[in-house]
């Protein structure tokens, strides 16, 4: 193994993860709902929120399946990755020029970012079994969970201080504070991605001798042929359907907990400092369900995580004060990170493995296609009712329906077909034409 490549991709996750904190879980949605939204009901600020989450989400799942195989046939993982990383980091940059009632200019940044940052992420799992052999996988990618945890949580609490008392950092006021610690997120996923960009290499190209255009090509015809060859794998086809339906659920919470909070009259310092406690919750729980994992089994622990989150989801809609938020933030630190670790681990070990780009964009097309009706079933259930606390509920679908599916999983059996299927890089139709 390279463990500089390896320490240098679990630093990504501490980088980018100060985004999916700072802007994602806990600043952006206050700052959106208090600040740019202006003039908007809280019911209809939350609603368009998560319709933007939608929406940038579904771009996602259009263009990343084709760039994961373009990744795969050219080797250019860690290039893709790079791109849609600066995309991500510009567009956190640009948060700092929102304003009162700037409400659209928000929302086009917030889909600018999730383009940005969920790309990246396409790459960045697809490159867990480029570096990592199987039997350490698990562990390494739950250290990379839990670095997220600690990186996203120091800058979080440095934000705090920002938002709380601006004037520390020469600031007038709350708004500037809020605007200075977009930009510490934007700089901080930008110095701490250097070293991945730096340190982990493309790999060898699986198909020489095409254009621009030619890679185009051959990797949209082997999108067409990734949909044909998922049959050949029928438990890596189950997970993804269960990954589809349960990790829903948990962005859904990531995305919405924090103004859901807001539109119960729970307070914007206790908001915060509550998902603060998540993420240092989150680093020992992450690592530990990383361990049980290799020695319980992957599939035994995630379905208990799931569990934990059917009664967060069923104390959540009765939540009623700061303190119920605090509780039900320290139960999401305990499964969060094991929870979706542990999926990226499974799915890793159920690929073929030299078509890791192609598959890990196609579970980006099903998981960010799913990741619309989550938010968007929130918003509307609660535009229509008036009442937040109606559209938390429907998460219970998600999590239940994953539960059920992951239950009829076997996991030796998918890893011998991911195996047995791995000697042919190319579906039969998407090989490379030979040259003379």
């Amino acid at each position: 193994m390279n463990k500089s490549a390896i320490r240098a991709w679990i630093l990504y996750d501490w980088a980018n993860s100060a985004y999916a904190t700072t802007v994602l879980a806990a600043v952006l949605p206050i700052f959106y709902a208090g600040v740019a939204a202006q003039g908007l009901s809280e019911t209809t600020a939350a609603s368009y929120l998560a319709y933007t989450h939608s929406i940038g989400m579904a771009l996602v799942a259009i263009i990343s399946p084709l760039l994961g195989s373009i990744a795969d046939l050219s080797g250019r993982k860690t290039t893709f990755l790079t791109w849609f990383a600066l995309l991500g980091i510009a567009g956190t940059l640009g948060f700092a020029l929102v304003g009162p009632g700037d409400w659209l200019l928000a929302s086009a940044l917030l889909v600018v970012t999730t383009v940005g940052f969920s790309g990246s992420l396409t790459f960045y799992d697809a490159l867990l079994p480029d570096l990592v052999p199987s039997p350490y996988r698990d562990d390494v990618s739950a250290k990379g969970y839990a670095a997220g945890y600690i990186g996203g949580g120091i800058l979080l609490a440095v934000n705090l201080l920002m938002i709380q008392q601006p004037q520390w950092f020469g600031m007038k006021d709350e708004l500037a504070g809020t605007q200075l610690s977009f930009l510490t997120v934007g700089f901080w996923w930008l110095v701490f991605s250097l070293p991945l960009m730096r340190n982990v290499p493309n790999l060898p190209k699986q198909a020489s001798g095409l254009t621009a255009g030619g890679y185009l090509r051959a990797a949209s015809k082997r999108l067409g042929g990734t949909f044909k060859d998922i049959r050949r794998y029928p438990q890596l086809f189950r997970m993804i359907a269960a990954f589809w339906f349960y990790n829903d659920g948990i962005n859904t919470i990531i995305l919405m907990a924090t103004i859901y909070g807001t539109t119960l009259g729970i307070g914007t310092s206790d908001l915060i400092l509550a998902l603060l406690i998540t993420q240092f919750v989150g680093f020992p729980s992450t690592i530990l369900l990383g361990k049980a994992a290799t020695r319980l089994g992957p599939k035994r622990v995630l379905i208990a995580t799931l569990w934990t989150y059917v009664v967060i989801v069923l104390l959540g809609f009765g939540m009623s004060s700061a303190l119920h938020f605090y509780i039900l933030a320290v139960m999401v630190g305990l499964v969060q990170g094991g929870s979706q670790s542990i999926s990226r681990s499974i799915l890793s070990e159920l690929m073929p493995p030299n078509r890791t780009g192609e598959f890990f964009g196609f579970v980006n097309i099903t998981s960010k296609f799913s990741s619309i009706f989550g938010p968007f079933a929130f918003g509307l259930i609660g535009q229509i009712t008036g009442n937040s606390r109606m559209g938390i509920l429907s998460l219970l679908l998600f999590f239940g329906l994953g539960i059920a599916v992951v239950m009829k999983l076997n996991l030796n059996r998918g890893k011998a077909d991911a195996l047995r299927n791995a000697d042919d890089p190319f579906p039969t139709e998407t090989k490379p034409p030979a040259t003379a």
